[in-house]
């Protein structure tokens, strides 16, 4: 099958190179001129434009967008859509908010594009193991596209899961469980390295292994998963993990999954927990600990740990 592809980054190149080992014919395009070079030497069609992307495909064209989410995206998706015609395919590969799929995908609807919103999970893993699909869009869409979906998925791997924005939807809500699963990993590997905290009594103080724990779970234990395997390569790499500073960021669909949660009614406390303590980690609770600090000195004189002679002292 003949598509084209725009955005060529560790996710859209990585997708090109499969599509591509995999027969389809895939025209290129990126900002960056290097990156479709790159795909050039790999088989792909290089694209000198939009407009020579677009002229290479034959009609009914498809064109798979993978670009960061936000402004690129819609940027994007209204420079190729002017250049589209009836009868040809739109998709979305990215992070979009399920809510603009639905405003776009009604917009197109008049011009006879369709829209295809597709959430894309696997990373940089995806290239050699395949990307797992939530595909939203007309079932016609959906049969039209399914060779480049079998393509990029392994077996089972991809799923029509509604009308437009049902896809990133889905994709959303995988995206929040994950952060609910790397914040228990987290935690529970922090109570691990400190077994051995002076604050403990001595005989219930353990200095452990992380990387051998982490390899044993991943035998046979419920709490095996591919986040876990993930863990135990990098503590196998360095058991300190020194070569991180620990601030991890959010990319947007924790804070959307939140937002759908409170719109349905749905207490979520773990993925909460886990989106707030991202924020934690960049220092955006900095000030409130500072007033957490400051209202325990007042009532109770409790000065902070390691304080000097120049803090602050009981009234």
């Amino acid at each position: 099958m003949q598509l084209g592809l725009i955005g060529l980054g560790r996710m859209g190149g990585n997708m090109a190179r499969r599509l591509i080992a995999g027969g389809h014919q895939v025209v290129v395009w990126d900002q960056r001129a290097e990156a479709v070079q790159a795909l050039a030497r790999d088989g792909g069609a290089a694209a000198a434009s939009l407009d020579d992307l677009v002229a290479r495909l034959t009609p009914p064209r498809t064109v798979w967008i993978m670009v960061p989410a936000g402004a690129p995206t819609a940027d994007t998706v209204a420079a190729v859509a002017r250049r589209l015609d009836r009868g040809d395919a739109l998709v979305d590969g990215g992070n979009t908010h399920f809510k603009d799929d639905i405003r776009r995908a009604r917009e197109l609807a008049s011009t006879g594009i369709e829209y295809v919103d597709v959430g894309t999970s696997g990373g940089i893993w995806g290239a050699e193991r395949g990307y797992c699909l939530m595909v939203g869009g007309s079932p016609a869409a959906f049969a039209r596209l399914t060779p480049i979906f079998r393509t990029l998925a392994p077996p089972e791997g991809f799923l029509h899961c509604g009308p437009a924005g049902a896809g990133h939807f889905v994709k959303m809500i995988h995206n929040g469980i994950e952060y609910g699963l790397m914040q228990s990993y987290a935690e529970g590997f922090d109570i691990l390295r400190n077994a051995d905290s002076p604050l403990l009594p001595a005989d219930q103080r353990y200095t452990l292994d992380l990387a051998e724990i982490a390899e044993v779970w991943r035998h046979g234990s419920v709490v095996r998963s591919w986040l876990l395997d993930l863990a135990a390569d990098a503590l196998a790499r360095d058991g300190t993990l020194g070569g991180f500073r620990g601030e991890v960021s959010d990319s947007g669909e924790g804070r959307w999954t939140i937002d759908a949660a409170v719109a349905s009614g749905v207490p979520v406390p773990v993925l909460a927990s886990a989106l707030f303590a991202r924020f934690a980690s960049r220092g955006e609770d900095a000030f409130a600990n500072r007033v957490l600090s400051a209202m325990r000195f007042e009532f109770g004189g409790h000065a902070e740990r390691g304080a000097g002679p120049s803090d602050p002292v009981k009234k």
